[in-house]
């Protein structure tokens, strides 16, 4: 069976290419994300200060995956 991954909330600080941004988790870790699939075939942008929905892996808390934007819970 494949490890779970982990969903967490971040906010864009800043885009770093078309796919890429740095996005600041909730306590106050700053990592590298970048576009899923099918965000980045979709077009997808997102603008600094948005919240969204990252998918890590527990081998790397350094990097992520946005899934799509944060519901407001």
């Amino acid at each position: 069976m494949p490890d779970a991954t982990i969903h967490a909330h971040g906010t864009i600080l800043e885009t770093r290419g078309p796919v890429l941004y740095r996005v600041e988790l909730p306590n106050g870790k700053t990592i590298l994300a970048h576009l899923s699939k099918p965000l980045a075939d979709a077009g997808a942008v997102f603008a600094v200060a948005d919240k969204v929905l990252l998918e890590l892996t527990p081998f790397d808390f350094d990097q992520a995956r946005i899934l799509g934007v944060a519901s407001a819970d």
